[in-house]
């Protein structure tokens, strides 16, 4: 099995997309966005036109690629799931969460892209529930939360906390309070769902992609410089 979380560094994008940006729904050249795939390919040990990536919509909606399933280059949803071998599956971030499973038994893999709405719709619970019902178990599980946005610098309204609140009195403590502000914690948000579970093997890539010196793309920095765009951190798994 081959994964990886790609940070924004070694690819040939230029300007606010420097340097490895992944990301197709970006306003980046499509030439450049190809080449960062293919090196993205070369470091996993596969081509890039295997590579499959989503349209992502901050859903729900996961696809099952089975040895029968016919491959489309692109799929319209927020998670990839399968057991097929050679077929790298990957999603796409700029401080959404990627979430990468395995279970080493059954050798079944899942990507997953989960901001605040696909967390708050379950989208990670969802995959990993028909990942058992296919024959995955929880012992046999492990799971992946790489770099997001950290609670230091993730920032939300109040009806944003009351909307956590009304769907589970519980969800108070993913967020904190600090100079009369509220924020919000994802990855923590995100390490409970996976724990009710009863998946163990949780491993959280602590790097907030906030943070300029971290190397990562992140929109809200984007946005707080005036940037009119930013590029997408990839993540990406493989059977081999």
């Amino acid at each position: 099995m081959e994964h990886a979380f790609f940070n924004r560094l070694g690819g040939k994008s230029t300007g606010i997309f420097k340097s490895l940006n992944c990301g197709p729904g970006s306003s980046d050249k499509n030439k450049n966005i190809q080449k960062n795939l293919k090196i993205v390919g070369n470091k996993i040990k596969t081509k890039r036109k295997k590579i499959i990536l989503l349209n992502q919509v901050h859903g729900n909606k996961f696809h099952y690629i089975s040895t029968n399933s016919k491959l489309k280059n692109k799929f319209e949803g927020d998670a990839l799931v399968t057991d097929r071998k050679n077929t790298p599956i990957a999603v796409l971030t700029a401080d959404c969460a990627p979430i990468l499973v395995y279970d080493d038994s059954k050798e079944m893999i899942a990507a997953i892209h989960a901001g605040w709405k696909g967390a708050y719709k379950s989208i990670v619970k969802k995959v990993v529930k028909f990942m058992i019902k296919k024959g995955c178990s929880p012992q046999n599980i492990t799971a992946a939360i790489g770099p997001c946005i950290s609670s230091n610098n993730y920032e939300v309204r109040e009806d944003f906390i009351k909307k956590f609140i009304k769907k589970d009195k519980k969800n108070i403590i993913f967020f904190k309070k600090a100079k009369h502000k509220n924020y919000f914690n994802l990855n923590k948000y995100i390490h409970f769902q996976l724990k009710s579970l009863s998946i163990k093997k949780i491993d959280i890539i602590d790097k907030d992609t906030f943070i300029r010196k971290n190397n990562l793309f992140s929109a809200r920095r984007s946005i707080s410089r005036n940037e009119n765009d930013y590029g997408r951190n990839i993540s990406i798994i493989m059977i081999n």
